[in-house]
């Protein structure tokens, strides 16, 4: 099992968002996860860095570590914007990124306060949210194939084109994730964790499948002989994402 890092950004500023990154490249982790939010206030914090200039940034200050995004709130972008922010960000970096896109918060939850004060309304309708979920995959295959029709031609190019991951949180996603996208994420202590990834699974059907994860950091969590980490290997997760506010774990 892989293990990545989720570095909060809402209390740090960039300089020191990019050196947490720098360590955490020397130490071994195997990717660095950037956030999708507005206002730090979601993350207990006092400020924000936006999600694709972060990565972007990330992408040219560092030389191996994996990147990608968890997950890109598509009730605030475009999928055509998130398709070519995504492909831009993969050629600065020259390696491997993971797109991870998620679905939202309705319009009710605390998690939709950062959306409504900017002025932007999620869909009320899960259905509504799931289908421009649906909407980006698809743009993504399309926009990214090989044989990509002419108009498409002149769009940025990902080489290697980015891992699709969904993070979910109900049933009805998990399966649209295995049917469509090239892996899933759930919380680690989700009640119904058990069922989102067989949902996904059954989607997925043969073909390679990645299994993520993500939990808030503890110290020691990356040793194999960890009780957790011997838990979530158990459990066929490929990739733990560990969520770290810098000062506050170890």
């Amino acid at each position: 099992m892989i293990v990545d890092i989720q570095i909060n950004p809402a209390s740090l500023e960039w300089a020191e968002l990019r050196d947490e990154v720098l360590k955490a490249e020397a130490d071994g982790f195997g990717a660095a996860w950037v956030f999708d939010h507005l206002a730090g206030r979601s993350l207990r914090g006092t400020g924000m860095l936006e999600c694709f200039t972060t990565l972007g940034a990330l992408a040219a200050a560092t030389a191996t570590i994996g990147l990608g995004t968890m997950v890109v709130n598509m009730s605030l972008r475009e999928p055509a914007a998130v398709v070519a922010a995504a492909a831009s960000a993969q050629r600065i970096a020259g390696r491997p990124l993971f797109l991870g896109l998620g679905a939202g918060a309705s319009p009710t939850s605390r998690w939709a306060a950062e959306l409504l004060d900017a002025g932007v309304t999620p869909a009320a309708a899960l259905a509504d949210r799931h289908r421009r979920v649906t909407r980006t995959i698809e743009l993504a295959r399309r926009m990214w194939s090989p044989d990509r029709p002419p108009e498409l031609a002149t769009y940025p190019w990902p080489d290697p084109a980015p891992a699709l991951l969904v993070g979910v949180n109900s049933v009805a996603l998990a399966r649209i994730a295995g049917r469509l996208a090239d892996g899933i994420n759930v919380p680690w202590n989700h009640p119904r964790r058990a069922e989102l990834l067989a949902a996904a699974d059954a989607g997925a059907g043969e073909r390679p499948f990645l299994r993520t994860a993500w939990m808030v950091n503890e110290p020691g969590i990356r040793d194999g002989d960890h009780p957790v980490h011997r838990a979530v290997a158990a459990a066929g997760i490929d990739r733990l994402i560990l969520v770290h506010t810098p000062g506050k774990t170890g």
